[in-house]
């Protein structure tokens, strides 16, 4: 269906949201980085070069709206298409059908994929030839990372815009527009939202215009009916049970652990703790949460407080044991101390270090002197000769080596001054010192 007859046939009975969506470029709301008057995305649009594109971004950010004004202002026709409902058979009768429609009048179509993260490489793949021979202009829209979703190949052919959540003076105007809209909207009804009522209505929308619409509209229906309740409590119940937005294996899930672990790294517990909520709240599951807790006492303390690891696997333990919601204690509890814990990376970077050599060199021979002797014949073929007992010197035997010959001098683990491994480094910085003493000619001399 072309959009001026989506327009003619508009159905008063549709939902609020799909009723005020914008018909014109002029009437979308928000967006400003990619619409402003001065942005690429407006300059080809308005020049009529409209490229493919994919748009990323959160629900309710207008990414089905600007593909349907795309195609009104570079009067093409508008083929909606789910990636979720249809697949290739589909797909290819409507590809068909676009290059007929081009052949016959001269006619460019939009051809817009929903949820276009849904398709499979070969799906993406059987787009390219279409797009190459400019028989459709793709616009895809997706809630996913298109660096993870959308393959390579159909990215360089389509430029990635990304849309952000709208913000609450933009919902708020959004929200005006509907309740003064005579013909759309709710004009017609005469209902009376006071300020307050409407900034509630924003905020708790969470930057999704479609959701503060649906709210609005079910508001509405309920000041408007013939027992209505106080605007404030029908509000509070309309937002009682929306979910946060979090997809436990997409963006928002990545870019939320990722928040946890800066935060924890930063030593910041606040944040750190607000993070942590909000992946509960979301439906994350704690186990994965427990996980990345332990890796984050060993990766980013270590040996600046080992009483990290033991708390976090004590942690992971009370939680498999409590279940939810008890176990979320233990795991706040080790969230708090794992931020505000002293921080060191070197444990990290030595065994970095040391898998590099490896990889470098191979498997180098073990020292003679630092190989066992079980039999005799070893013994006689060398095994263990030259090999100092620490303990029968005090602790440490100052000048002997542990590493292959090709790697004598490599210093792997560098502990940090923060917390115990600073009491680790001065131990190691005093016997590092010997070694080299008793290594080097002059420290030969001195000790004579």
């Amino acid at each position: 269906m072309r959009l001026f007859e989506h327009q003619q046939k508009l159905d008063l009975d549709a939902p609020l949201p799909e009723r005020m969506r914008p018909q014109r470029l002029s009437d979308i709301v928000g967006q400003e980085h990619l619409l402003g008057p001065d942005k690429l995305l407006a300059r080809t649009i308005r020049a009529d070069r409209l490229p493919s594109l994919v748009l990323w971004g959160p629900p309710g950010t207008g990414k089905t709206t600007i593909a349907r004004v795309l195609a009104q202002e570079s009067q093409s026709d508008f083929i909606p298409f789910s990636a979720v409902l249809a697949g290739l058979p589909e797909l290819r009768k409507l590809i068909q059908a676009a290059k007929e429609r081009k052949a016959l009048y001269g006619k460019r179509s939009l051809l817009f994929i929903d949820e276009i993260h849904r398709f499979n490489k070969a799906q993406q793949d059987a787009l390219l030839p279409h797009l190459e021979a400019g028989t459709i202009v793709l616009v895809g829209a997706t809630t996913e990372n298109p660096s993870f979703t959308v393959n390579a190949a159909l990215r360089s052919r389509a430029q990635v815009f990304r849309l952000e959540a709208l913000g609450d003076e933009d919902l708020e105007k959004i929200i005006r527009r509907a309740l003064e809209d005579d013909e759309r909207g709710l004009g017609r009804s005469k209902l009376q939202l006071d300020a307050e009522s409407i900034q509630t209505i924003a905020r708790g929308a969470r930057g999704d215009a479609r959701r503060a619409l649906e709210v609005l509209e079910l508001v509405a229906h309920d000041l408007l009916g013939p027992s209505p309740s106080p605007a404030d409590d029908v509000i509070k119940q309309a937002f009682e049970h929306i979910p946060i937005d979090h997809d436990r294996a997409g963006d928002a899930h990545y870019g939320v652990v990722s928040a946890l672990i800066k935060s924890m790294r930063g030593n910041d517990p606040d944040a750190a703790i607000y993070w942590l909520m909000r992946m509960i709240e979301a439906g994350e599951d704690p186990l994965f949460i427990s996980r990345r807790l332990l890796i984050f006492a060993s990766e980013d303390i270590g040996n600046a407080d080992p009483r990290a690891l033991e708390l976090a696997i004590a942690a992971d333990q009370a939680y498999q044991r409590l279940g939810m919601p008890e176990g979320i204690y233990p795991l706040a509890h080790c969230c708090l101390y794992l931020a505000s814990a002293p921080k060191s990376n070197a444990c990290n970077a030595a065994w970095h270090a040391a898998l590099q050599d490896v990889k470098t060199h191979g498997a180098l021979p073990v020292p003679m002197h630092l190989r066992n002797a079980p039999t005799q014949d070893m013994k006689r073929w060398g095994y263990g000769d030259g090999y100092r007992y620490p303990h029968a010197e005090g602790g440490h035997a100052a000048g002997a080596t542990y590493l292959p010959e090709a790697l004598l001098g490599h210093q792997y683990y560098r502990p940090t001054a923060s917390g115990l491994e600073g009491k680790i480094q001065a131990r190691l910085s005093r016997l590092r010192g010997a070694d080299a003493e008793t290594s080097s000619p002059s420290g030969s001399e001195d000790s004579e």
